[in-house]
């Protein structure tokens, strides 16, 4: 198992519940319903992923450099996709410059992503 990866999915799994309870309870009433579903968008993919890094905690037997690649790029991810996420659909309450500024780091966030879920294929198949 890896230590590193393990502390980070137990924290971003731990804001995902706190996050996803606020959305529902603290949030709605402050914020849009279209503001509310990119919050519990970012909700959503945060746990995904949180899960995804959870598995990859346990891939200690593959000496994979990909595998370490996959779970940075699951982190930044989460960071950036679901980060930016949260910051978009409190704009207005955080008082968040434009939203303008925030948009394409979203995209970035999903980049992120895909070059995770990548990196895990072409390191399992390349694994002995």
């Amino acid at each position: 198992m890896n230590k590193r990866i393990i502390i980070i999915a137990s924290v971003f799994g731990f804001l995902a519940v706190g996050f996803g309870a606020f959305g529902a309870h603290g949030l709605k009433k402050l914020i849009s319903t279209s503001d509310l579903e990119i919050w519990k968008t970012a909700v959503d993919y945060q746990f995904y992923h949180t899960f995804a890094l959870l598995f990859l905690s346990s891939c200690s037997r593959f000496k994979s450099r990909l595998i370490n690649i996959s779970s940075w790029c699951f982190t930044i991810g989460i960071i950036l996709f679901s980060g930016s996420l949260y910051l978009l659909a409190t704009k207005d309450i955080l008082q968040v410059g434009s939203a303008a500024i925030l948009g394409p780091i979203t995209p970035l966030g999903g980049l992120f992503f895909l070059t995770g879920w990548l990196c895990l294929l072409i390191g399992t198949i390349k694994n002995r």
